[in-house]
């Protein structure tokens, strides 16, 4: 399917799914679709590092939280439309991932993925105590009630986030089917042959942590006006580190289709389990589930759909014994 015409349907589905939400009447559909559309956002931005180059990130929640601290800093000055503060929150959050990136990108394996949490710390310590922003007190966002043509605000947001979804499945598309994809994945399979082989690995990791870094930060610009108080606790939550890590290994990591299972299944069970008992056992779903996959299906749902393609059988008959019969053996 041709770029365009995929970006048409992702627009179609979407347009459906936000009439589907209007229709029901009740704005809890709203509320909870953008926390869903947010870790489609964040867990797809983590798979163009993490699954296509095989870096994994343990500093998501860095990043959401610039776009968020972004917003903040911007309304302080002077308030802004969302889809600007949503540029701006990128622009920042890229920045810091192309430093990041130039940094820490030599490193390898385990280094890394402790020099990205050593990133994390350093910038929550920095909004702790930068008062400008709130510090460790936390600053409001005072939003309106409605917004015309939409009514409540919470509608609003949930199609900002459900068209931040959509550009980044659609990038997520294009990269995995370019030659910057194979790219990432020539760096995924073997680095070492890779550089040997010419391929600039380099600047095609500062160009992973770049797009990576700025996604995050787009999901996390318009999350003080969804919240209304925003504290370095809240945007530095563990929840987005984990989640933006467990929805692509467990949707699959090889594909732009995986995060966007993993974060629908995952996104949607915290929010069942939200609404019936309490948001505290969220990361206990997370933790189970990841457990659960790795030992059973360690490439996600997505290798599993792949394994049945590859072994189903074929006119009646299982692959192995038409295999066998055709060279004369019997198994």
């Amino acid at each position: 399917m041709r770029s365009d015409l995929f970006l048409l349907v992702c627009l179609i589905v979407g347009a459906a799914i936000f009439g589907a939400a209007f229709a029901l009447g009740n704005d809890y559909y709203f509320f909870a679709g953008y926390v869903v559309l947010q870790y489609v956002v964040l867990s797809t931005a983590w798979n163009i590092l993490g699954g296509y180059c095989g870096y994994v990130n343990f500093g998501s929640a860095a990043f959401f939280a610039l776009g968020a601290y972004s917003t903040v800093a911007m309304y302080k000055l002077a308030p802004l439309p969302i889809p600007v503060l949503v540029i701006i929150g990128g622009i920042v959050s890229g920045i810091v991932g192309l430093c990041m990136g130039y940094l820490t990108l030599r490193l390898r394996g385990a280094f890394f993925a402790i020099a990205t949490l050593a990133l994390a710390v350093v910038l929550q310590t920095f909004v702790v105590n930068w008062g400008f922003v709130g510090g460790s007190r936390g600053a409001y966002i005072i939003r309106p009630e409605a917004i015309w043509p939409f009514g409540a605000y919470i509608r609003y947001l949930f199609l900002i986030m459900m068209l931040l979804a959509i550009g980044a499945i659609t990038v997520a598309r294009l990269i995995e089917r370019s030659r910057l994809g194979y790219g990432f994945a020539t760096i995924r399979d073997d680095e070492l042959a890779a550089e040997a082989s010419g391929v600039p690995t380099l600047r095609l990791k500062l160009i992973a942590t770049t797009i990576s870094g700025a996604l995050m930060g787009m999901a996390g610009a318009p999350f003080p006006y969804y919240i209304g108080f925003l504290q370095p606790s809240s945007a530095f939550g563990l929840d987005y580190a984990v989640n933006s890590i467990a929805m692509p290994l467990i949707g699959g990591t090889t594909s732009w289709v995986g995060p966007l299972i993993g974060a629908i299944l995952l996104g949607s069970l915290q929010q069942i389990a939200t609404v019936t008992i309490s948001s505290a056992v969220n990361l206990l779903i997370v933790g189970l589930l990841l457990v659960g996959f790795v030992i059973v299906a360690p490439n996600g749902i997505i290798g599993l759909v792949h394994k049945y393609i590859q072994h189903r059988p074929v006119g009646g008959v299982g692959r192995r014994r038409v295999e066998a019969d055709a060279t004369g053996h019997v198994p």
